[in-house]
């Protein structure tokens, strides 16, 4: 436990999705990164028996009574889950503290500021007590997931929760929930702030309840059917026993289970070709928004602008519907890919590093 008069800093990463997006909650594997955009947080300890929070990014403050044990959660209250988890551990917190959370990181544009917030919440609360031992990065993963996803029943799956905790580039498999660093990473990404509100349940429920209905309906004709060794040659093996709503959604969950795995070899590799790369990524995006239709036609357009300009890939990041894009460049048309983006409408575009 921290002493009365240490201050408590705390800075946590973004992620972007770059292969698997609307594929983890069908237990498929996706390769996601640690991005250098943060939440910050801060905290001194007080007298009162007060969680004190400050959020001067979107200029509220918060009041938490640490007295009282919580029961009822209201709907995607992370600060009060979080404390239940430990709550439900035996932790009891006793001393108050002023918090101050800071963000550069974008709301709701498909680089997990929630996943974010929470993670650096579980990192707050794990330095003020002492009856659990700590956690592993893996550990602390899971617990956010729990705080984030498993107390509200969202449709999410884990790989916000399990790159933010751990860093770096990651092939996370979703059913063992094993997670793998790549040797390298990618260079030259860009991030590009559409300026269109995200709009993450109802992309994510839509997509999420008919590409599991697409995979039942091959089950009900074939119980032993496993998605985990399929191959695109099962998209029209199967195709004819998905009616003809939920094609798009087998389509996608074939084809961009193989996009992943394609994905994973080559980043494997000592040398990464990036080229190849970018080629898979769009590949990946044209699912996305012929499939899935995740992508509003303003952010098509900031796309193929990106792409035009130099680069080696473009693609919505997260679950869509609005949101931010990311895009692969190199060295020579990084910053015409940027011009690009701002001209074709994009509020920001920036580079990233994979932290």
């Amino acid at each position: 436990m921290k002493s009365k008069t240490e201050d408590i800093h705390i800075r946590v990463p973004a992620r972007v999705c770059l292969f698997g997006d609307h594929q983890d909650y069908l237990g498929l594997p996706v390769i996601a990164a640690a991005i250098n955009r943060y939440i910050t947080l801060t905290a001194q300890s007080i007298a009162e028996r007060y969680f004190k929070i400050r959020l001067p990014d979107i200029n509220q403050n918060r009041s938490i009574d640490i007295q009282h044990p919580i029961d009822a959660l209201p709907p995607n209250d992370y600060f009060l889950s979080g404390i239940k988890l430990f709550q439900e551990q035996g932790v009891r917190f006793k001393q108050g503290y002023q918090i101050t959370i800071s963000s550069d990181i974008p709301i709701n544009a498909g680089l997990s500021s929630s996943s974010a917030l929470v993670v650096a919440w579980i990192r707050f609360l794990l330095s003020i007590q002492n009856k659990i031992s700590k956690p592993s990065d893996l550990e602390i993963g899971k617990m956010a997931h729990q705080v984030e996803v498993s107390h509200f029943n969202q449709p999410g799956g884990i790989m916000d929760q399990y790159t933010i905790s751990q860093r770096g580039m990651l092939y996370i498999d979703t059913t063992t929930r094993e997670c793998t660093s790549f040797p390298k990473n990618l260079n030259y990404l860009i991030i590009a702030e559409s300026g269109i509100e995200k709009r993450t349940l109802q992309v994510l429920l839509k997509a999420k309840t008919y590409a599991l209905e697409a995979v039942q309906q091959v089950k009900n004709k074939y119980p032993n059917f496993d998605l985990l060794q399929s191959s695109v040659t099962d998209y029209k093996k199967y195709k004819d026993l998905v009616s003809q709503e939920l094609q798009p959604y087998w389509y996608a969950t074939i084809h961009n289970y193989s996009i992943t795995l394609k994905a994973k070899a080559l980043l494997q590799k000592v040398a990464i070709n990036q080229q190849q790369i970018g080629q898979l990524i769009n590949q990946h995006q044209d699912i996305l928004q012929t499939c899935i239709q995740n992508t509003p036609i303003e952010m098509q357009n900031q796309i193929q602008r990106a792409l035009q300009a130099g680069a080696l890939g473009a693609k919505t990041v997260g679950s869509g519907g609005g949101g931010c894009i990311v895009a692969l460049a190199n060295q020579k048309t990084k910053n015409k890919v940027i011009r690009a983006f701002l001209g074709a409408g994009s509020k920001k575009a920036y580079p990233i590093e994979i932290v």
